[in-house]
């Protein structure tokens, strides 16, 4: 089976997210998958099969539990899947649904994903003190945390107490602020070490959280996210109200650096 590492949410090599992707042959065990994810030790590994000719079925796996939504490794497979030939729009069957990409004329890849607004809440016990922050707004969507600070200059501050900061009921933490001085919209990082991810360099699912609530605060549907980790990225979202419920367009680039053969 061929098996390829691709950087997202970045037209450079080294920088944005990495993801492996894994064409598979046949079905495999979950185990398998998940063994296969911690020897790749990405944030993700995204699993695809082509099964009849519905959508492709996509899994996505830390290397120490299955997620329900992916951004990035999902860019990274729609990039594979397009360097190898494909073309048009992809779907994927996942545990979110239906997901789709489609390629643009700028190089970009744009991907269909449900919106996930946070509702606005009080900080869980220990999150405030894990973070090391004043949050000026703190909510919770489906999967994660959303904290809002007063700065960029706060996010990129941030040192969490991972030990503590898995003690916090959540996929992962958002923590975020306008990108006021700088060229995008708004900034933000993401730790998730209840999944075995202490940070994830730049986070595709996040920003269906953040799209929402930054477009709601900015008065626009079209914004530009960076997400201010070491490697940093840049996630271009779009929210398209529909009457089946909210969705994200979330768009970025992607890089192959590497391919080849799994032997076992």
């Amino acid at each position: 089976m061929r098996i390829f590492t691709v950087d997202s949410f970045t037209d450079r090599p080294f920088r944005g997210n990495p993801a492996a992707v894994c064409l598979l042959d046949d079905t495999v065990p979950d185990e398998w998958m998940q063994a296969v994810a911690a020897e790749m030790r990405h944030s993700e590994t995204a699993f695809v099969l082509r099964e009849g000719d519905g959508p492709l079925s996509l899994r996505w796996f830390t290397p120490a539990v299955e997620v329900a939504l992916c951004g990035h490794a999902t860019l990274a497979t729609a990039h594979v899947l397009y360097s190898l030939g494909e073309s048009g729009r992809l779907e994927f069957a996942t545990k979110s649904g239906v997901l789709a990409t489609e390629q643009t004329g700028d190089g970009l890849i744009a991907m269909d994903f449900p919106a996930k607004p946070a509702t606005p809440g009080t900080p869980p016990d220990g999150l405030v003190e894990a973070l090391g922050v004043t949050p000026v707004w703190t909510g919770r969507s489906e999967f994660d945390l959303l904290v809002e600070v007063g700065s960029v200059a706060e996010v990129r501050a941030v040192d969490p107490d991972m030990e503590r900061l898995t003690g916090v009921e959540a996929r992962g933490v958002i923590v975020t602020a306008s990108g006021e001085g700088i060229s995008a919209d708004y900034v933000s990082r993401f730790f998730a070490p209840r999944a075995g991810v202490p940070e994830d360099p730049v986070t595709g699912s996040a920003h269906c959280v953040l799209a929402p609530y930054w477009s709601a605060r900015l008065g626009r549907d079209a914004l530009v996210g960076e997400q201010v980790s070491e490697r940093g990225g840049t996630v271009r979202t779009t929210l398209r109200p529909a009457p089946q419920g909210d969705r994200v367009e979330l768009a970025g680039h992607a890089v192959t650096i590497w391919s080849g053969e799994l032997e076992v």
